[in-house]
């Protein structure tokens, strides 16, 4: 090993491979890698910290968490299938803050958000990346229906920007930093 490799840092656990070039693949495997970096990072916390805010904004972790779910069935399940999806912005209290309803165990706001990622990868398994949404869901005409491909850019962004949140607000609950 040269000195060069000697010093490039390990990628972190579940990053895709340098060796995959298929945008899809790695769109995929990025997402996947940020759901499960959302999933570390709240691991651990007391309900305490999982429903209490630390930031000035006021969100909790778990209401991120719950933010998140809807996210993705917004862009996929009703957005890009145009899936009929009961209340699409239910993340959302009358303030327009993310909430989580009262007496919803944690197991369940976690639950959803996996089967909520389940179903997203579902869509995403065969579906090309030039496919525009379907019509009739979130999106009502053709100007307005994004490619696949922008939404899971879109995706991604909302992922790396809610998980670099999660950071902070994890490592003031209780010290964690890094993975």
């Amino acid at each position: 090993m040269t000195a060069i490799e000697a010093s490039i840092p390990p990628l972190p656990p579940g990053e895709p491979d340098p060796s995959v070039a298929d945008p899809q693949a790695l769109l995929r495997g990025y997402l996947d890698y940020y759901r499960d970096t959302l999933l570390r990072k709240i691991d651990g916390l007391s309900e305490a910290d999982l429903r209490g805010s630390r930031v000035p904004s006021g969100w909790s972790p778990l209401e991120l968490v719950r933010h998140l779910t809807y996210v993705e069935r917004r862009w996929l399940a009703w957005g890009f299938e145009a899936e009929r999806v009961p209340d699409p912005w239910g993340d959302r209290g009358g303030d327009d803050r993310w909430r989580v309803p009262d007496g919803v165990p944690t197991a369940d706001v976690i639950d959803a958000f996996r089967a909520q990622c389940d179903r997203s990868r579902e869509i995403v398994r065969e579906a090309r990346l030039d496919a525009h949404a379907r019509l009739g869901g979130r999106f009502p005409t053709e100007d307005e229906a994004p490619s696949l491909a922008w939404i899971l850019f879109h995706l991604l962004q909302e992922y790396a920007r809610h998980v670099g949140q999660l950071d902070v607000a994890r490592e003031l609950a209780d010290g964690a930093t890094g993975e």
